[in-house]
């Protein structure tokens, strides 16, 4: 059993990375094999809605996000980190978060997904809210921690500093591989949960 933890920080050992990898530290006492994939200093090109990924199987655009997509596939459960700027996550997290679950389609049900952000001080309920609806609208159930999943520093130091968010990254990493073996057996017993034949588009002009 996997997770993948998507470091969306442009510093490497910076706040996100620090808050991740307790959560990390966490799932592998679990039994949860964890991967760490920095992301966040990349040059990564937003989506453009052009729809090549439906005939290569992979976005048009050949960067990390082609990289990540197999990791998430193999993947039980996917990890966002980010830091907050302006109230919202990295627009490189984003940019590439928009594009990993557009050209990717592969059946996304089942798996665990979570988020987790790093202020210095104000913005992080409102960047947890823009991550988590990646997995909201995948069949992704979300695993939640005893508060918000956030650590508050202006550096790693800091967040080390931050006993509640600490201990809040340690029950998130608890929680998701709970979920991440309970579903693993449910599926092992009975399979995926049955989809709807059909999936109904319906826009609001006629």
């Amino acid at each position: 059993m996997k997770a993948l933890l998507l470091n969306g920080s442009p510093n490497a050992k910076g706040c996100t990375y620090t808050a991740l990898s307790i959560v990390a530290e966490e799932l592998e006492k679990n039994g949860i094999e964890a991967e760490i994939v920095h992301v966040g200093h990349k040059d990564i090109h937003g989506c453009i809605g052009c729809g090549r990924c439906a005939e290569l199987g992979h976005c048009v655009f050949n960067d990390i996000v082609n990289e990540v997509a197999p990791k998430f596939e193999a993947a039980d459960a996917l990890i966002v980190g980010s830091p907050v700027y302006y109230a919202s996550p990295n627009g490189t997290l984003l940019a590439c978060l928009d594009r990993l679950f557009f050209s990717t389609h592969f059946d996304k049900r089942m798996k665990v997904g979570a988020s987790v952000v790093s202020a210095r001080r104000a913005g992080t309920t409102a960047a947890f809210d823009v991550l988590n609806k990646y997995f909201t609208i995948s069949e992704m159930p979300v695993a939640s921690s005893r508060y918000w999943n956030m650590v508050h520093g202006f550096s790693a130091e800091d967040v080390l500093k931050d006993e509640e968010g600490c201990q809040v990254m340690r029950i998130l990493g608890r929680n998701v591989a709970f979920l991440v073996r309970a579903i693993r057996a449910e599926r092992d017993r009975a399979g995926l949960p049955l989809q709807d034949d059909e999936i109904h588009f319906t826009n609001f002009i006629r």
